[in-house]
């Protein structure tokens, strides 16, 4: 319950108010059938125009309280329960953003979807029904009870009878239903995962015609969710005929039992209709009672899932003496090794030795799947070292802040990621207070200067969901301008150039080194020209380092650059031969 208090607490108001406004609004509900009995035994069978008139006048002023409590009630109830699920929902999305790449993929970006909107939102309903109804019921429970007992204490008694029944059956009903609220939830992680990826690919799903495929997929599960959730809620189902079998056959009773009364004049008829609508109402409380309970076991699923993500510790996180202030920016491995999965044998990442200096350009190069992204990923935390160290200024990563060094660290990633909004919007992610020349300044570094100002409206203009709008070079010129913006120590770029053609690739190369001289350099390239005038230049295959030098130094001396070097010139020969 801790995750709760601060926000029952900052809206306490509404959670005192709330079962406030119901109760009052109960208490009506067993006070209007009392009258009304008094109205047909002593104003209708007398004829007594003046009694009826009277406290039927009564009547609509208890109606008209009734009406305004129970709408302050269910506002208060809505608002409660709402600004409450915000503020959890804040909570768990500050949380998610505190997690490491390994942390998301143990839960899966489909689940924690989920469970920031789905599982939330049970929260919230239950929540709002305990507001409106938690306190209500009991309420109107007890005072229909005793109301009853008032009117006819021999006929009373039977109400006792289904009361135990109601009860058993509920706890059988929420019994079995809560483990399928689990698996329920569990369902809906998968279906939000399957559509996330679906829409997220939805050019590569075309451009290989795998449409039906797809939709065959998301039949199936659709279906699963489908089925989980039948079997879930049917539990829910079952408690709709019980309650109405348990009034139907209890009003039987009572009119049987009340029936002979009347014939022998012990009961009057407006006793006898008061009496039947407390019974409704009793029955009305206890089935309200009970499907707050089985909100509640829904809610409880839900609630375990949220819990799941508050308790998690980010395994990545500032040590106590965090405390470093990056300056030079220079850049040191020493027998680092790294596994994604800590139960495998094979590393991705096998004794990495590297020095680079402040202010160098670095290049890395090796085939596919050699390691080369997950090292740079080191730099600044995204994954932690299993063994050895990473420095920076000569100082272990772990012992420097989070937000100090991811904040003079730039990163380019491969996929490049764009947001919805302008142009100017997505360049203030580097910096946020960035004035119209600091922007210009750094798209003409990474010469995306000319195409956005040929755009109508320049950097103002408009940029869809993913930069679906702009082209692979344009995206990637964009995310490098992003880069610059933050005025890095140590600048990143993992084959950021790669949809850009060779000439403008040698002026961001150009620009880079001339503007950014201080700037520790590093960049990961599948193409020796990228980064044949480095300074140094680090050749990786199978997670090991097996070459370091400038680009004439691999060529005399490591056979893995020689070999990526000559088969990138014999394809450049093809591509001039043709």
């Amino acid at each position: 319950m801790s995750k709760y208090k601060e926000h029952i607490k900052n809206n306490f108001y509404c959670f005192l108010l709330g079962p406030l406004f119901m109760i009052l609004e109960a208490s009506g509900e067993f006070i209007l059938p009392f009258i009304n009995a008094n109205i047909i035994n002593k104003g209708a069978a007398n004829g007594d125009v003046p009694y009826i008139l009277r406290y039927g006048f009564y009547m609509a002023l208890i109606a008209v309280g009734m009406l305004i409590t129970g709408i302050l009630g269910a506002f208060y109830g809505v608002r409660g329960a709402a600004r409450t699920a915000a503020g959890l929902r804040r909570d768990v999305f500050a949380k998610i953003q505190t997690f490491s790449f390994s942390d998301i993929d143990r839960f899966s970006t489909g689940s924690l979807i989920t469970r920031v909107t789905n599982d939330i939102t049970q929260i919230q309903t239950f929540i709002q029904s305990l507001l409106r109804g938690f306190f209500r019921s009991p309420v109107m429970l007890i005072g229909a009870l005793i109301m009853s007992f008032k009117l006819s204490p021999d006929i009373a008694w039977v109400i006792f009878i289904i009361v135990p029944f109601l009860a058993a059956a509920t706890y059988l009903i929420i019994r079995f239903a809560s483990p399928r609220y689990t698996i329920m939830q569990e369902s809906i992680d998968s279906l939000n995962t399957g559509v996330g990826e679906s829409v997220t690919n939805i050019k590569v799903i075309k451009s290989f015609v795998r449409e039906e495929h797809e939709k065959s997929k998301f039949r199936v599960i659709n279906g699963a969710l489908m089925e989980k959730t039948v079997s879930a809620l049917k539990m829910m189902i079952l408690m709709q005929p019980v309650s109405a079998l348990a009034v139907n056959v209890t009003t039987l009773l009572v009119v049987w039992a009340a029936g002979r009364k009347i014939m022998v004049g012990d009961m009057e008829i407006g006793t006898l209709t008061a009496f039947i609508t407390y019974l409704s109402q009793i029955l009305t409380a206890l089935n309200f009672l009970a499907n707050i309970f089985l909100q509640g076991t829904r809610a409880a699923a839900s609630d375990r899932r949220i819990s799941e993500v508050l308790e998690t510790e980010p395994d990545i996180k500032d040590s106590d003496n965090a405390s470093h202030r990056i300056e030079s920016g220079s850049v040191e491995f020493k027998h680092v090794s790294f596994r994604y999965f800590k139960d495998r044998e094979e590393p991705v990442l096998d004794d990495i030795n590297i020095k680079i200096a402040p202010g160098e350009l670095v290049g890395i190069v090796g085939s596919t799947g050699s390691g080369k992204s997950t090292l740079i990923s080191l730099i600044s935390r995204l994954y932690d070292a299993d063994a050895g160290e990473v420095l920076v200024d000569g100082v272990n990563v772990k012992d420097i802040s989070l937000h100090e060094l991811r904040e003079h660290i730039a990163v380019v990633l491969q996929k490049n990621v764009l947001f919805s909004g302008t142009i100017a919007e997505n360049l203030r992610w580097g910096d946020e207070n960035a004035s119209a020349e600091d922007m210009e300044r750094v798209c003409r570094i990474a010469c995306a200067d000319g195409f956005i100002s040929a755009f109508p409206e320049g950097y103002d203009t408009e940029i869809g969901q993913g930069g679906g709008n702009l082209s692979g070079g344009q995206k990637q010129r964009i995310c490098i301008a992003r880069a610059l913006l933050k005025r890095p120590d140590i600048m990143i770029m993992d084959d950021s150039t790669s949809a850009v053609d060779t000439a403008t690739e040698a002026s961001i190369r150009k620009a880079l080194r001339e503007q950014l001289a201080g700037v520790t350099k590093i960049i990961i390239s599948q193409r020796i020209s990228s980064v044949i005038d480095a300074d140094k230049i680090i050749v990786m295959n199978g997670g090991k380092i097996t070459g370091c030098g400038t680009h004439s130094e691999l060529i005399r001396s490591c056979e893995d650059y020689r070999d990526i070097y000559y088969s990138q010139c014999e394809d450049d020969g093809e591509e001039d031969a043709v």
